[in-house]
Parts: structure tokens; sequence; C-alpha cells
């Protein structure tokens, strides 16, 4: 299965799912549509299936035209996003899978940034290969998505479950905010040293306009302060220790950045 990630609008990753083999594509949360047609005629590619993380405009806005051009393929999204997702046929929750090619993706559902959000974790297909978790806007590299209409108790659940994934697991986020999360992360998180090399990196990527997604997860778990709830220096800082209420105050902190 090869990823392509597009990058449209101001900020948005779209990715495009392609089996070279059977010449089908699939597309997650699909923006706006005309640049994921282009990336499908220069693959001869059929696109078969819509894979949602939720229901906002940045993430289903190029679904209507994608099924005028391929009226035969498939949109899935969470359940709970039912009346909200255009288009949408298979409504999706917890423990749920979805197919592609060979591949056969896991569903979790991940309220917080809003009630229906889900992700999609494509094991690897083997062991030398990692997975592949599009996680919408849950996880970003070096952050997180506000909390729209979740709660911090729903995205502490959310997130643990995304956590506990392999560390070698690509996460490939819908959004190129890392930059600033990590600029916001330093002030929180200060004695880690592996933050302060990884924002290097990341401000010498950036100044090249290179991007910073798939990020892995085994990088966010030693960088992100919204997977590190349980680390002594982030209760410090926020003056809390219960898990819901350390990631509170910093998303309240992040907001305010």
């Amino acid at each position: 299965m090869k990823i392509i990630r597009i990058p449209v609008l101001s900020d948005n990753y779209v990715f495009v799912l392609f089996d070279e083999n059977k010449k089908i594509a699939a597309v997650v949360d699909p923006a706006v549509a005309e640049p994921v047609l282009e990336c499908l005629r220069e693959l001869n590619a059929e696109l078969i299936a819509i894979f949602n993380t939720h229901h906002h405009w940045d993430h289903v806005g190029g679904n209507k035209a994608l099924l005028k051009h391929f009226p035969k393929l498939c949109v899935y999204g969470g359940i709970e996003d039912k009346n909200r997702i255009p288009g949408q046929q298979v409504f999706l929750q917890e423990g749920d899978t979805v197919k592609f090619g060979d591949r056969v993706g896991q569903v979790f559902f991940v309220p917080g940034h809003t009630r229906g959000h889900i992700a999609y974790y494509f094991p690897p297909s083997d062991e030398t290969e990692p997975g592949e978790l599009f996680c919408g806007d849950t996880i970003f590299a070096g952050g997180c998505g506000r909390l729209f209409e979740g709660t911090p108790s729903q995205m502490v659940n959310s997130l643990s479950k995304l956590r506990a994934l392999p560390d070698n697991t690509r996460i490939w986020c819908a959004h190129e905010y890392t930059l600033k999360n990590l600029q916001f992360a330093l002030t929180v998180d200060r004695e880690n040293t592996t933050l302060e090399a990884r924002y290097k990196e990341i401000r010498e990527a950036r100044s090249k306009g290179i991007a910073t997604v798939p990020s892995i997860l085994g990088i966010e778990k030693q960088t992100n302060p919204f997977l590190r709830w349980d680390k002594s220096s982030l209760q410090a800082v926020t003056k809390m220790k219960e898990p819901a209420r350390v990631f509170g105050r910093l998303r309240g902190m992040k907001d305010q950045f």
C-alpha cells in the first residue's frame, strides 16, 4: 500500500492510498477534490473508498465532487457522524474493520476533538514495515486537536488507545502544525533534551519547506506533551496529577498560546 501525501488549503494534508497491483485507490479526509483527482489521473487509478475521520468541512469538503467522478466508491465514517458526512454509506464504530486491497484497517473510536471522531490503523504487512495510523485531528505531530465537542477525559481515553500502538507506527495527521506545537511544548517541558533536538530538526525542515508528516509514535511519546500526562515534569507544571486534569490544563494553556 503506497501512501501519497497531498498538501491542500493552507495547512491540510490529504492522503491517497494506492494499490499498485490492482490500480485502485482510497483517500483519507479529502478536504478538496481537484488535487485528489489530479493524483488519481497520474496514477491511472480508480477511487473506491473515502475514509473520513470526522465531519469538519476541511476533511469532507471534497466528498460530493469525488462521488460525481466515481459514483461506485464507498464513503466511510463514524456512526456518531451520521447525517454530518456528505455521502456517508458505512457507519463505523470501535472494533470494526475496513479493507483496502490486501490490507485490513482497524477502527478506533476517538472522541474529543469531535464527538464522532474515528481513526484508522493499518497494521504492518510484515515485521519489517511500520503500521499506518490515520488519526485526523486527534494526534498532531507535537500536539493534539482542540476539544470542540469532547472533554479532557474523553480525549485522554482516546489518546491512550492510540498511544498503545507500536512505537514505529507512522502517524499521518491531517495538518502541518508541528513547528508551533513544538514551540508550545518547549514552554511546558523545558528539561526535555529530546524535545529540544526535535524542535531544531523541525525548524530546519520547515525553513526548507519540508513536510513533517508522517511522524513516528515513539518520537511523539518522548516529545508530545499531550501524550505525556503521566510524566512528573508535566504534572509539576500543571500542578495536577489526575490524567484528565493534567491534559485539560495543558490543552487550555495551548489554546491561549
